[in-house]
């Protein structure tokens, strides 16, 4: 949880000093009223904001999303798993779309693979 936190407070810092530098560029060359700024700033601001976006928020939550993609396809019967309600279970059968799990009272409850979470290690 603290790594997404400085992740956060890292991007807010990051935007504050890109819309500083906006700010500036557009209030440094305006003085006389006739002449007009150049786009290049701009266009630097511009491409800035995107790559600390994809850097800090596309790119970490793809990777996150193979991973899950990976552990989803590598489950099999005997892992140990979570569920996204917070259900642990042992699955007893694996199906195209769905799992059947055995919980820890003896009953067993079918889920969609989406539902979970993570494996736990054995």
């Amino acid at each position: 949880m603290e790594k997404g936190r400085k992740l956060n407070l890292g991007l807010i810092a990051g935007l504050l000093a890109t819309l500083a530098f906006a700010v500036s560029c557009t209030t440094a060359g305006g003085e006389t009223g006739s002449e007009q700024g150049s786009i290049v700033p701009m266009i630097i601001f511009l491409v800035l904001l995107f790559a600390m976006v994809y850097f800090l928020m596309i790119r970490p939550q793809r990777r996150r999303q193979k991973e899950q993609q990976q552990m989803m396809a590598e489950l099999q019967k005997g892992d140990r798993v979570i569920t996204a309600g917070g259900v642990y279970g042992e699955i007893e059968s694996v199906y195209e779309d769905s799992i059947v799990l055995k919980v820890e009272s003896g009953a067993t409850i079918r889920v969609t693979r989406n539902a979970i979470i993570s494996k736990l290690s054995k």
